[in-house]
């Protein structure tokens, strides 16, 4: 079995590679914190988003029972028209 013995050219590109490989660690580490803070505003602007479509059923449930509440009443009244014009009809 031969022994190879490290010359200085070697140790060099050893020493080359290892700091590239720190570098794209370091690079790939920024990446990471960069999308975690984007996925923390995402989801941030998501709750807001959820929360605001939320108050927008509630309004619209509200406008419904409002609309349908006004609806009876006009019913109500348009049926005592009837009942008047029938009356004054009959005199």
């Amino acid at each position: 079995m031969t022994v190879q013995r490290w010359n200085d050219e070697m140790l060099d590109e050893l020493a080359s590679t290892v700091t590239e490989l720190r570098e794209s660690v370091t690079e790939v580490k920024d990446s990471v914190d960069g999308l975690r803070i984007t996925a923390q505003a995402l989801l941030q602007v998501a709750a807001q988003s959820q929360s605001r479509m939320d108050r927008f059923d509630e309004e619209m449930d509200l406008l419904k029972q409002r609309q349908a509440e006004s609806d009876q009443r006009f019913n109500v009244l348009l049926e005592e028209v009837r009942f008047l014009i029938r009356g004054n009809q009959a005199d």
